[in-house]
């Protein structure tokens, strides 16, 4: 068991390993607010020596800021492309799915294909009504106690994740799952719920301040079947698509035909341009992305 080490020797065991601290002041900051456990996995390809934990030559604190503060600065950014895409899918799913088969089609076993899966899903759609604090929730249970909340209720306060999966599970016969993953800019349903599945894995990073930085992605999007339009025209290298980068693309483009006018992609560009410094082949951002059609 390691034992709890004060800032003061968090500095000195950094610096005894190799690494170097410009400003000792601004690192016993960062490291009073950021923790030391916390910055590691900006730093642990720049240890020469992994089992003893040694620095390469050259290695410094100021990096690991810049680093951290890029990872910080990308997620802002893509927190709200995850924001719009999430409100996009639920808008579209109530609209859809409540003109054709009523207010209450979430609760209809007949429209989905896993009776299981669709018992699990309602569950915690019915759940995250329950712990809701929003004001028309806390309405709709003084109003109607015994009655179950209409789909533009109960949907408005769910989760993506749970979104994708009561997605995913609608009958695939359905023209109403075509109609709302026309909507977002595919053609493939099954290739909207891969990128939702995607989406909900990296909102779910964000949302607990864990590391994008030098991340392999469990979760990702479908890109064998046809190609959508403004897509790539070359084929992503397995960096492109085991690194973040191939997500961050499939949000941008389905941002690019739900919100035409978004500066996501600009923002991000940007970004990416003050910090080009940076490795950012840890992201997948490499082999001249910048002229794929999907970032021009």
């Amino acid at each position: 068991m390691k034992p709890a080490l004060t800032i003061t020797d968090q500095i000195s065991l950094l610096e005894k390993r190799g690494l170097i601290i410009q400003d000792v002041a601004k690192a016993e900051h960062f490291l009073y607010n950021v923790s030391y456990y916390r910055l590691k996995g900006y730093w642990w390809d720049m240890q020469s020596d992994p089992v003893n934990h040694g620095f390469k030559a050259y290695s410094s604190f100021e990096t690991i800021i810049e680093r951290y503060t890029f990872d910080r600065k990308l997620k802002l950014i893509l927190f709200n492309a995850i924001e719009r895409i999430e409100i996009a899918l639920r808008t579209k799913m109530i609209y859809h799915l409540s003109h054709s088969h009523g207010p209450f089609w979430y609760k209809d076993y007949a429209l989905f294909a896993n009776a299981h899966k669709h018992q699990s899903n309602l569950g915690k759609l019915i759940a995250e009504f329950g712990y809701s604090k929003e004001v028309f929730v806390k309405n709709h249970k003084q109003q109607y106690p015994t009655s179950d909340p209409e789909a533009f209720k109960i949907l408005e306060v769910a989760s993506l994740g749970v979104l994708s999966k009561i997605y995913k599970n609608l009958n695939n016969q359905m023209p109403e799952k075509a109609m709302i993953s026309k909507g977002m800019g595919l053609v493939l349903f099954s290739e909207l719920s891969s990128w939702l599945e995607a989406t909900t894995y990296i909102r779910n990073i964000i949302a607990h301040h864990s590391r994008l930085w030098s991340r392999n992605m469990v979760k990702q999007p479908k890109t064998k079947i046809k190609s959508p339009r403004d897509w790539f025209a070359n084929t992503l290298q397995t960096n492109q698509v085991k690194k973040p980068f191939l997500i961050i693309s499939a949000m941008i483009y389905l941002c690019d035909h739900i919100s035409p006018n978004h500066s996501i992609k600009k923002q991000l560009k940007e970004l990416i341009t003050d910090n080009s410094h940076l490795e950012l082949y840890k992201y997948g951002f490499q082999n001249d992305w910048e002229s794929e059609p999907l970032w021009q």
